[in-house]
């Protein structure tokens, strides 16, 4: 899976690492105007920062609750883009989330305020980097069955664009539970290097379960598309409930799974209906968790 190119004007999407980690942060920056924002959490282990309505970036990264400290580079990076103006409508609103990424290594290297300033100062339009890259860099996927069953993961992400209506998915995929294709094979975790194969889930029953902790699915919405506020709450609970298809087990306990929605809110389109948007995020969403883990 290569890259992903997107045609989203005014979404910047910047990464930064530390190579000695590795770890990373992944920044996703509305340029044009500050972007509403919905939370659904899942996880029964999120680590989250920044609960408003509204936000100019959202910053993924690495480093467990340490990596939190990289959105706050994002905000500080962002207050000397405006000249260190204090006004009102100036303050910088960054939201961001974290998935823990110490397993497989051994170090406490995470990404801090510079790096969060530099994946802002990296930031473009119209490339999302996937794999092992930026908040993805260490992350693994499928260890209900342990660690040791687990695999490489990495980032993913996906676009559409739908008459006006442009939609874009994008998930650092750092789960207990495998990645499933849409044949329904697991094509990424719960791997035995004995018989060099990955156990479904429902096959794998009669072990004895010994998911560590530590796991996380980090996941963006963005439409351009205008969205009421209880139309936008549901895209988010649809998308997030549809990604049990890709990942399974998925919102456990040792989860930290967190979507955040977002509408830059420039296009109004009666011809694509609520729920019609939420499929096709939703099958967005699923092409970005095959594509996180393709090239990692």
């Amino acid at each position: 899976m290569a890259d992903l190119e997107l045609d989203f004007p005014g979404l910047r999407i910047g990464v930064a690492e530390y190579d000695e980690g590795p770890t990373g942060c992944t920044v996703f920056h509305f340029a044009r105007g500050r972007a509403q924002v919905v939370h659904d959490i899942r996880g029964g282990s999120p680590g989250v920062i920044g609960t408003t309505g509204v936000a100019d970036a959202i910053c993924f990264a690495g480093g467990s609750a340490y990596g939190l400290e990289a959105a706050c580079g994002v905000q500080a990076e962002l207050l000397d883009e405006r000249k260190r103006s204090t006004a009102w409508d100036d303050i910088a609103i960054c939201q961001g989330a974290i998935i823990y990424d110490f397993g497989p290594r051994q170090n406490a290297v995470y990404p801090d305020r510079e790096l969060g300033r530099r994946a802002l100062r990296s930031a473009r339009e119209g490339l999302f980097q996937c794999g092992p890259r930026g908040a993805g860099r260490s992350a693994t996927v499928g260890k209900t069955f342990g660690f040791e069953r687990g695999e490489p993961s990495g980032q993913g992400g996906a676009f559409r664009s739908v008459g006006s209506t442009r939609i874009a998915v994008f998930t650092v995929v750092n789960a207990v539970g495998a990645v499933v294709d849409r044949q329904g094979n697991v094509v990424r975790g719960h791997y035995d290097h004995s018989t060099q194969t990955r156990t479904p889930l429902v096959d794998g029953l009669e072990e004895r379960l010994a998911p560590p902790p530590g796991n996380t699915t980090l996941t963006l919405v963005v439409t351009n598309k205008v969205l009421d506020g209880r139309t936008h709450r549901q895209l988010a609970a649809q998308v997030h409930a549809s990604m049990a298809r890709a990942i399974q087990p998925f919102h456990a306990l040792t989860d930290g799974d967190v979507l955040f929605a977002v509408t830059t809110a420039e296009v109004e389109d009666e011809a694509l209906d609520s729920v019609t948007l939420g499929v096709v995020a939703s099958e967005l969403a699923w092409d970005a968790v095959l594509a996180a883990v393709a090239v990692a």
